[in-house]
Formats: structure tokens, C-alpha cells, sequence
């Protein structure tokens, strides 16, 4: 039997191996290949490496799959692909570039292009060299240790990441000022998958993406990891949040601990909304 899982850490670690020299380094990075990812973004070498690291290690193993990535797009390796490998081959790349040690390597898999039927996931800081790992109905785990969310229930002492990334001021303003208002303690550390790993380890109580701008490939495999480790993850109106796996499909989403944390964030986000009547 394939274990997807066993694969996935041995990624990793060739990741890790291909990208850290140039994390060490930022100033001798290779250069922008001055071209876009499928995803729209421009691609960097740093990419490009952790993306063949990838894709090479998998097919040692002889499988056939289909990759979904934000660089390369979507390709199938060998005949008649059974599995999908959903892949942020590097989660903070602006990160990477500057230097700033916040940088992952997100995979996933599924037998299905569906966010819900995501099977095995990983997320690796590639930084502290710290691997979170979940397969579905098994837990969730951070360095073979069984994590679990927090229990804290109460913005005013919550640690919440929230991406305003260049969001549209005009669009979301006001529910960005609610929870920036209604939160002590504010973060956004670049590399979104990480963060909501950082959520799925209690690390954090929260995070929160509301700008429809997130592509799914950045959050495919956190979302599991959260939800074995006992998080709630939905869209910003409570609902259930699935997506094509894709490498242009964006999502926006609550990442919460607990159930009573995301109820705080949703409420806030619903109140905070402009009123159709008006």
C-alpha cells in the first residue's frame, strides 16, 4: 500500500535541502525567472527548486499522479493518474527573498481536485525545521507529536493572524478595523499556511483571510491539519468551505481553534458588514 505520508516527509526533506542554502544567503538567490506561475505570481528560483525537489522525489517512487501547483500549473506524471499532489512549493516567498525566517513547503493529497477531499497533508517550516503532518480521521501532528488546538475563547486575550494584504480598503476596511479593534494581539507573519498550522498547534488562537485573494493551493494542506487537530475552518459567513483544487482558485476563510473563538470572529465579520438595506 502507498504511504503518501512517508513520501510527503521525504519531500520535505529535499526541500529543505535544495532551498535552506539559499534562505542562508537571500542577496545570491537565483533571480526572477521574470515569467508568471500559474497562479499569477511571478516565479523565483527559490520556487523553482523547491517545486523539482518535489516533483522528483515523488517520482522515485513510481507514481502517477497529478500535480497542482502554483508554479508549473497542473501535469501529469505517468499513465492514468489516480492521486492529486496540491503543492505550495514555497508558502512566503517575499519572506525567502528579504531574508525574514518565516518560509514553508505545503503539500497535499487527494484521489479527488476537491479541498474536502484532501487525504494526507504536510507543512513544513523549512526555517526551524518543524513538519506538521495529518491524515484524515488520524490526528494531526507537528515532529510526530500529537498536537491540539487552544481552548481560549476570548478575543481580548487572543493571538489572531489576520492577512490585510493588500486588501481593498474599500471592500473590507470596516471588517478589518472590527477585528484589529476587537484583538489584542494582531499578527501576520507572511506565510499562511504556516500560520494556520500555528492555529492547528495552539501557537495561535486564530486567523483569519477575508480577502478572496488566498489560492487554495496556499492553504490545501494546513486545512486538514487544523481540522485533525481539532480546529474549524469555514468561510467567513460559517459556511462549509471547499474549493476546486486549482492553481487560480482563491478562497477566503475563519481559521479558529475552538467553536466558540470562531463564533466571536463570525459575528464580528457579519456585524461589521455593510447593511443591504442601506
Amino acid at each position: 500500500m502507498l504511504d503518501w505520508l512517508k513520501i510527503l516527509i521525504e519531500c520535505s526533506r529535499n526541500v529543505r535541502k535544495a532551498v535552506l542554502p539559499l534562505l542562508e544567503k537571500p542577496q545570491t538567490q537565483p533571480q526572477s525567472s521574470h515569467k508568471k506561475g500559474a497562479g499569477g505570481d511571478t516565479t523565483h528560483g527559490i520556487d523553482v527548486a523547491a517545486e523539482n525537489a518535489i516533483i522528483n522525489t515523488i517520482k522515485q517512487h513510481d507514481v502517477a499522479f497529478t500535480l497542482i501547483s502554483e508554479e508549473a500549473g497542473v501535469k501529469k506524471f505517468g499513465k492514468n493518474p489516480e492521486f492529486y499532489v496540491t503543492t505550495d512549493p514555497i508558502d512566503g516567498t517575499t519572506n525567502a527573498l528579504r531574508g525574514i525566517p518565516f518560509v514553508a513547503t505545503s503539500i497535499a493529497v487527494s484521489k479527488k481536485p476537491l479541498l474536502q477531499s484532501v487525504e494526507t497533508a504536510l507543512v513544513t517550516d523549512i526555517v526551524h525545521n518543524k513538519t506538521y503532518t495529518a491524515q484524515k480521521k488520524q490526528g494531526a501532528y507537528r515532529n510526530d507529536k500529537k498536537i491540539v488546538t487552544s481552548r481560549t475563547t476570548r478575543l481580548e486575550t487572543a493571538v489572531v493572524g489576520i492577512d490585510f494584504n493588500t486588501y481593498k480598503a474599500t471592500q473590507h476596511v470596516n471588517t478589518i478595523t472590527a477585528l484589529l479593534q476587537n484583538t489584542k494581539h494582531p499578527r501576520h507573519l507572511g506565510a499562511d499556511a504556516l500560520e494556520i498550522c500555528h492555529v492547528a498547534d495552539g501557537t495561535s488562537d486564530a486567523f483569519v483571510d477575508i480577502r478572496g485573494k488566498l489560492r487554495v493551493t496556499d492553504m490545501a494542506a494546513a486545512a486538514l491539519i487544523l481540522t485533525e487537530a481539532g480546529g474549524i475552518i469555514t468561510t467567513p459567513d460559517g459556511k462549509k468551505l471547499d474549493a476546486q483544487l486549482s492553481p487560480t482558485q482563491k478562497v477566503a476563510f475563519i481559521a479558529a481553534g475552538n467553536k466558540t473563538m470562531h463564533k466571536r470572529i463570525k459575528t464580528l465579520i457579519v456585524e461589521s458588514q455593510p447593511s443591504r438595506s442601506s
